[in-house]
């Protein structure tokens, strides 16, 4: 089982990855935050399963920060847009 988990979670790094490439050649802002934020989404799930295949729970209080901080940046960034400070 320690197996699947150690494969997820390097194929969830693999997403992340694809992700980075659409972060940095998005054609609007609004493609970046939305990949911005799939990406934090991606990074924690990624971190649950290694912290499975690891076998630490330290990992999990920091997917759960990790989770929480992604989408407070993904609300900060679609306030800034929608005041059209960028």
């Amino acid at each position: 089982m320690a197996d699947i988990f150690g494969l997820s979670a390097i194929a969830e790094f693999a997403v992340v990855g694809l992700l980075a490439v659409r972060l940095a050649i998005g054609p609007s802002v609004t493609d970046r935050v939305v990949a911005l934020n799939a990406v934090s989404t991606q990074a924690t799930l990624a971190l649950l399963f290694f912290a499975a295949f690891a076998d630490r729970t330290i990992y999990l209080d920091v997917a759960l920060w990790m989770a929480s901080f992604g989408y407070l940046g993904a609300l900060v960034w679609a306030r800034f847009l929608e005041r059209g400070l960028l």
